[in-house]
């Protein structure tokens, strides 16, 4: 089955949303669902919104503050029914999801959890081996391309990934530095919170990962340099294009996932929205190099779903403006 071909460098709008022309965003981004329903008027947005969960071995070196939370504890947070995302897809009117495949322990007691852990010890040490076999990574790309479609079977007709990992810098730093060609220092730039000793010892281990997958070939840079949660996520998004539903990209390690799965099928591009863009290191630059324009702007890049999700609204907007106009010529 063929990705759907949108030719996104000949349907490219700017669709930046800003006080001045607001009414004219809103109309590109209805005519830009319009374009992939194939229908003159789009139908209003069904959301779903998954979060893949995972661990990074290559973090366990490094001397992270001891009070940040693990990626347990996050997924628990996440499912608490306070949740700041289980709030917001409860506004947006989307489902949520939230996959472990590859958090360390057992989250068995943790009903709101779907379970399909492809390495129990998390995402291997990116800096002496591959983030994952083979096997591994094309079972977790179909467990992405699965969740997929079972969300469109279920009526989505937009879906959003996030991620839930602890230590994932790393391995987005190197993803980034290997497909955009930025220098490490560029890809994980420092800010004044930053610890120069952490920080010294993340540029080291991009630097030891990206020498030692030298010459891996684009299409396989997720598997070498990425995380499981990734891979999924990439899955996800070649899943979505597959069937030819919009993709609305979430935070920085999502935006780097779509970079991966574009590396497979520059088509998938096609099917995307950024939500936003942020002023962290190489958020701009992922989302230039995919020919993305970003929503809104943030100066700190969100995760898990949230930004993206706070967005979906908006969209719903967009598609009920364009279906009051439509009205409105009508009746004159």
């Amino acid at each position: 089955m063929e990705i759907p071909s949108i030719h996104p460098e000949q349907d490219h709008h700017s669709i930046l949303l800003k006080p001045s022309s607001c009414v004219s965003k809103l109309e590109n981004l209805a005519l830009w669902f319009s374009k992939r329903q194939n229908k003159e008027i789009p139908d209003p947005i069904h959301a779903a919104t998954v979060l893949f969960a995972a661990d990074h071995c290559v973090a366990d070196s490094i001397e992270y503050q001891k009070a940040a939370p693990t990626t347990r504890e996050r997924v628990c947070n996440a499912t608490a029914n306070n949740a700041v995302i289980a709030e917001l897809c409860r506004q947006a009117g989307s489902s949520l999801h939230i996959v472990d495949v590859g958090v360390r322990g057992c989250l068995a007691d943790i009903d709101a959890v779907e379970h399909a852990k492809v390495r129990a010890s998390g995402t291997a040490d990116i800096t002496v081996e591959s983030a994952m076999s083979q096997a591994e990574y094309w079972e977790i790309v179909g467990i992405g391309e699965e969740m997929a479609n079972r969300t469109i079977a279920a009526g989505a007709n937009l879906l959003i990934a996030g991620s839930i990992a602890a230590g994932d810098r790393i391995s987005i730093a190197a993803i980034i530095s290997e497909l955009v060609g930025l220098s490490p220092e560029q890809a994980l730039i420092s800010d004044p919170d930053t610890n120069p000793e952490i920080y010294a010892c993340e540029l080291m281990a991009i630097e030891k990962a990206r020498a030692r997958a030298i010459g891996t070939p684009s299409h396989d840079v997720l598997r070498e340099l990425g995380g499981l949660e990734m891979a999924a996520m990439a899955g996800f998004y070649r899943g979505a294009a597959l069937k030819g539903v919009p993709i609305l990209l979430d935070g920085l390690s999502s935006s780097t996932a779509a970079l991966a799965a574009i590396a497979w099928d520059v088509r998938i591009a096609g099917w995307m929205l950024a939500s936003h863009v942020s002023n962290d290191a190489g958020h701009r630059d992922v989302l230039e190099d995919m020919g993305l324009d970003p929503l809104i702007e943030l100066k700190h890049s969100l995760d898990e779903g949230k930004v993206a999700t706070l967005i979906v609204p908006v969209l719903q907007s967009a598609i009920s403006l364009q279906r009051g106009l439509a009205s409105i010529e009508a009746q004159t």
